[in-house]
């Protein structure tokens, strides 16, 4: 089911310029329910908020799912769900079980964790044949695929590797962090992975993305997809600002 009507889509081949739609900020929002802590009531208010202002998803806990699905049903936003979350240390047969459970029981959207340690090894094909197993099972149900570096972690070096093995996968998006690491999302590293992948490849931030006036910012360089937390905050923000004709991607970014 589309996030969006078609008329609100947008081009993500390159950053978007200009005034922008309340519906189009709220496209590119995962409304994240990832807290360890969370009840079910907190999921089912979650995806209340989600439902309420039309954002693209929610990113759940693998739990979740069928609760999710059955709280957005009716709904145009899909249930996303995470695989090897939050380290990306499972092994591969463990999180294509993972995926191929969280389709059946109604996640399209997939953030997996790739396995942080063989990438900082070297271990490119490795590395690779884990995204890509993933990518296989989503391609079954046509779900998207979005592969996590965790870049706290990480040299620029092996961000760049981690996009390139990503885009030969197949795989979707390139997402910054878990939120659970020492760091989340950072212009320069957004901007490195924005020019680390082809136009195909879209990039989402998460950690730290609490505010509009970050987003935009992000969306400035190229970021379509954003996980957050701070969904009400950001998109009442987005409403009072397109209500005096100020809701506009900034053209300034340091």
């Amino acid at each position: 089911m589309d996030a969006v009507p078609a008329e609100e889509a947008l081009d993500y081949s390159m950053p978007p310029r200009g005034q922008l739609t309340v519906a189009q900020v709220a496209a590119m929002i995962d409304h994240s329910l990832l807290r360890p802590e969370l009840t079910l009531d907190d999921v089912a208010a979650g995806c209340e908020i989600a439902a309420t202002h039309d954002v693209a998803s929610v990113c759940c806990k693998p739990s979740d799912v069928v609760h999710a699905g059955r709280f957005l049903a009716g709904t145009r936003v899909r249930v996303g769900t995470v695989v090897g979350f939050p380290h990306g240390s499972s092994a591969t047969a463990t999180k294509v079980f993972e995926a191929r459970r969280a389709l059946d029981e109604g996640a399209r959207e997939l953030d997996m964790v790739i396995n942080i340690g063989r990438l900082r090894g070297g271990q490119r094909e490795e590395v690779a044949d884990d995204i890509r197993a993933i990518v296989d099972v989503a391609a079954t149900l046509g779900a998207l695929v979005k592969v996590i570096f965790e870049n706290a972690y990480l040299t620029d070096d092996e961000i760049v590797l981690a996009c390139r093995l990503t885009e030969e996968a197949g795989a979707d998006f390139v997402k910054t962090s878990t939120g659970f690491a020492a760091t989340g999302a950072t212009m320069d590293d957004l901007r490195l992975m924005r020019r680390s992948v082809g136009p195909r490849v879209q990039v989402k931030a998460a950690g730290g993305v609490r505010t509009l006036d970050t987003m935009l910012a992000m969306v400035a360089i190229g970021v379509s997809r954003f996980g957050a937390t701070a969904t009400v905050a950001m998109l009442t923000d987005a409403k009072a600002r397109a209500a005096i004709g100020e809701l506009v991607v900034p053209t300034d970014v340091d």
